[in-house]
């Protein structure tokens, strides 16, 4: 059969994906050629900046301006009105801002008969307001401010004008302002006293709803936080605002949508920010506790120069075709290098040599003894099974030594035999009394099997769900804790100790066994690579997705289809939180939450982490450690992979040696590219470095759809595995 290479290119002009044979991918590209004229003008690019603050403080502070000394950045929130005072009289009649310190460009004048072009975005953020003396009696409100510049706010702005406008010039349309305010106070044109409502150039709202008909209350009687999420559409002129509890997910109905469009009402260039205020004889705090913005990036590049990007264009035509044709030769030779590899491993004698030559080959089993001590590979004998094979209780009958024996069972040969050699390369030389204990392997009739120590307690999950044939204790306090320093230890030694460097790719809680004194042992090797000594990560060419398991896979391989060192930490981290919590990571059982972490990192937000423990333990276990483990969890959990501790810093902190690390009370959303960090916990290292440094000018559309490939789970999956 004749294979061909197909190239699949992204129209820079339509963003329509383009596929077509490499042969004829060259001469194919000149039909870009014939959009450019038509489409080049009219098509700006659409890369997005985008910022990430997840809370507030020194290290992000000169992102901000903070134009009166009434408004700053305290206890990790951006205080719009004043949050601290020796009088109360200090909160009476103040306004206050807080602006984002760049401009954004939000439209761009008509040019060759094109309309004029307005930028979408989108804004999540996280919103406290509080009466600090206990009184319900609030003032004034807060608000979501669109402004010309990043000035102060008008004087005489307080009070029901929430620091946007004031008497003398609210309603004038110089303002240039637009704002979603969150009002406590009814004034004569306003529904009620919690209503959220859209302003332009006016305290007066253009529109209005009142929030009591969604069941939110801005003021309750017990503080809550908001999460608001703002979507503006451009080209639609579509504004929608959606609004519900922090921790529950993004509602589907909005509580105002609205036709708008900006370029008519604000500055070209243009500041986004807060602005709030508090009243004559009420007040309250306007806090806002995190904030995620995206701002489409209106370039100032256009079709004013076509022949120069024409003739460009055509410089890459030439450049492609010149790689096309190499493209298409190295293809061809490793083709033929790879058939010639997969016919020489089909040979029985070849494998059983390979095996045979690896260094510290273990013993060679006879297929006769061992499917004798599995009573034939009897299904009562049956362990567990994985992505990769089946895993058999064996029982010798002259000594009665028990094995636990692997059975590789891809339906295509060919790849249980590529199956079998990766996890014996890996494998063969590993010793850590952390680790399951590879014995021996066996080549026999076609037959693939490797022989382990045999774990008399089976694997973690069984302990901590119930699960499997044999219904097993459950696994008390103290000897979870053991099995998170037991596991933390096998990987140092993966990662640091062993003389190449090893990262697991599928560290969960079926691959945790319990050998008989219920030590952890972490095995199944079956997804574990090598990394070289002077790379950073595995590169996973020969499948076509992610490796691991879902809840355990951290958020940049979907993106790299890479395993790293942080990685596993991730995995490491999911895995904490399980041991602690008595739930998988990803949980059905929780409301709003699909994963464990996140029902986490709100209990953590609201001070109450330790309501996560377990609830089968009945309270017995040590409220300390449960503190350092869950904290330690989420921060092997951290969307970043350079803000994850290691290994050497994880052993240290569940010893005790080292506090628990410094966690954002806010989880930090995660973005790709990631940004490189210094920061390291482990022993004498700082600790976890702010997510909110980060200021990135890059796409936030990544989904499968945009992805070089399209994701999918390579794993050893089943709640048995072994």
């Amino acid at each position: 059969m004749r294979s061909t290479l197909l190239i699949s290119l992204k129209s820079p002009f339509s963003g329509h994906r383009l596929c077509f044979p490499a042969a004829a991918a060259a001469t194919k590209l000149l039909l870009l050629l014939l959009f450019a004229h038509e489409t080049l003008a009219s098509s700006p690019p659409s890369d997005y900046l985008s910022f990430s603050f997840p809370s507030f403080g020194p290290d992000n502070r000169g992102n901000f301006t903070f134009p009166t000394t009434d408004s700053r950045d305290s206890q990790g929130a951006l205080q719009i009105t004043p949050d601290t005072a020796n009088d109360d009289s200090f909160f009476l009649n103040k306004s206050g801002r807080v602006l984002l310190s760049r401009r954004f460009r939000l439209w761009k004048d008509p040019s060759s008969g094109n309309r004029k072009r307005t930028a979408s975005f989108n804004t999540t953020f996280f919103i406290n307001i509080f009466k600090p003396n206990g009184s319900l009696i609030p003032g004034e409100g807060l608000s979501f401010l669109i402004s010309p510049d990043d000035g102060a706010p008008p004087p005489g702005s307080s009070g029901g004008y929430l620091g946007l406008t004031n008497s003398t010039i609210d309603g004038h349309s110089s303002n240039q302002i637009v704002a979603v305010e969150f009002d406590t106070v009814k004034q004569s044109y306003d529904p009620d006293d919690n209503h959220v409502g859209l302003n332009i150039n006016s305290i007066v709202s253009n529109k209005t709803a009142s929030l009591s008909l969604f069941g939110i209350q801005l003021l309750p009687p017990n503080p809550a936080n908001y999460t608001v999420w703002i979507d503006y559409d451009g080209g639609a002129g579509q504004f929608i605002v959606h609004m519900a509890l922090q921790g529950k997910p993004k509602p589907l109905t909005p509580v105002l949508e609205a036709r708008l469009n900006l370029s008519d009402y604000v500055n070209q260039d243009s500041y986004f920010g807060f602005a709030a205020s508090t009243g004559a004889a009420d007040y309250q705090l306007n806090c806002v506790l995190a904030w995620n913005l995206t701002v489409e990036n209106l370039d100032e590049k256009g079709g004013g120069n076509l022949w120069k990007i024409l003739v460009g264009i055509a410089a890459g035509v030439v450049v492609i075709a010149l790689a096309v044709g190499l493209l298409l030769f190295w293809h061809s030779k490793e083709r033929r290098k790879k058939m010639k590899r997969r016919m020489a491993a089909l040979d029985p004698s070849v494998l059983t040599g390979t095996l045979k030559s690896l260094p510290g080959m273990p013993k060679e089993f006879e297929y006769k003894d061992l499917r004798r001590a599995t009573n034939g590979f009897e299904e009562k004998m049956k362990l567990g099974q994985g992505g990769f094979g089946i895993v058999y209780k064996g029982v010798f009958a002259d000594d009665g030594t028990q094995v636990a024996v692997k059975k590789f069972s891809r339906e295509d040969n060919m790849n249980s035999q590529d199956d079998f050699l990766k996890e014996l390369t890996v494998i063969n030389r590993l010793r850590h009394k952390h680790l399951v204990s590879l014995l021996g392997w066996c080549h026999e009739n076609g037959v693939l099997l490797l022989v382990y120590d045999y774990m008399p307690n089976g694997s973690l999950d069984q302990h901590l769900y119930r699960t499997g044939s044999a219904v097993r204790p459950l696994l008390p306090w103290n000897r979870r804790v053991q099995v998170a320093a037991d596991v933390a230890s096998a990987l140092h030694y993966l990662h640091h100790e062993y003389n190449e460097c090893v990262v697991h790719r599928d560290l969960k809680s079926s691959n945790v066994m319990l050998d008989a004194a219920f030590r952890g042992r972490l095995g199944d090797f079956g997804l574990a690579r090598v990394i070289d000594i002077d790379k950073t990560s595995y590169a996973e060419l020969e499948a076509a997705g992610v490796p691991g398991t879902l809840g355990y896979i951290a958020p940049e391989c979907f993106h790299t289809a890479r395993a790293t060192r942080e990685s596993d930490v991730f995995a490491f981290g999911a895995l904490l939180l399980e041991l602690v919590c008595g739930r998988r990571p990803r949980c059905s059982t929780l409301p709003g939450f699909n994963f464990l972490v996140d029902w986490v990192w709100m209990l953590h937000r609201e001070g109450t982490i330790t309501e996560a423990v377990d609830e089968k333990l009945g309270g017995d276990y040590a409220a300390d450690e449960a503190f350092r483990l869950l904290m330690l969890g989420l921060a092997c959990s951290h969307p970043v992979p350079g803000e994850r501790p290691k290994a050497a810093g994880i052993i240290q902190i569940l010893l005790g040696t080292l506090p628990p690390p410094v966690v954002p009370p806010f989880k930090p959303g995660f973005m790709w590219p990631a940004a490189e960090t210094s920061g390291e916990y482990e022993a004498g290292g700082v600790g976890l470095t702010s997510m909110s440094t980060l200021l990135l000018n890059s796409s936030l559309n990544y989904s499968s759809s945009t992805l070089p490939w399209t994701p999918r789970i390579v794993s050893n999956v089943g709640q048995d595995d072994v």
